[in-house]
């Protein structure tokens, strides 16, 4: 089994930068796809961003984030550029064994998620 952990989350001030690391094991990395989700309280899981290859955005951080991964370390990164309030929320690491578009997209049929790390974006 694939478990992951991430780590990075802080409070920050809107307009800051930080990035987040998730770490995994159990299975070759570099052959998983890979994602980020996001959930503030009281409110639905949403889509981030995914690396297989490609990266995909969400709309209301294109330009913002990036999602990047160094195989050799079975880590993958979420940079996170001029930050908003709204950027609030306990991030969630997530992996699966293949690359299926609208899995990543719903949040739903994803095999394998870490139990998030808090991002606090203050005004």
């Amino acid at each position: 089994q694939v478990q992951l952990v991430e780590s990075g989350g802080g409070l920050v001030q809107a307009g800051d930068s930080l990035t987040l690391s998730c770490a995994a094991s159990g299975r070759p990395f570099s052959s998983y796809a890979m994602g980020w989700f996001r959930q503030a309280p009281g409110k639905e899981r949403e889509f981030v961003a995914t690396i297989s290859g490609r990266t995909y955005y969400t709309d209301s951080v294109k330009g913002r984030f990036t999602i990047s991964r160094d195989n050799a370390k079975n880590t993958v990164y979420l940079q996170m550029n001029s930050l908003k309030p709204e950027d609030t929320a306990v991030y969630h690491c997530a992996a699966d064994s293949q690359f299926i578009y609208r899995n990543f997209m719903t949040g739903n049929g994803i095999d394998y998620w870490g139990k998030g790390t808090l991002v606090t974006v203050s005004s």
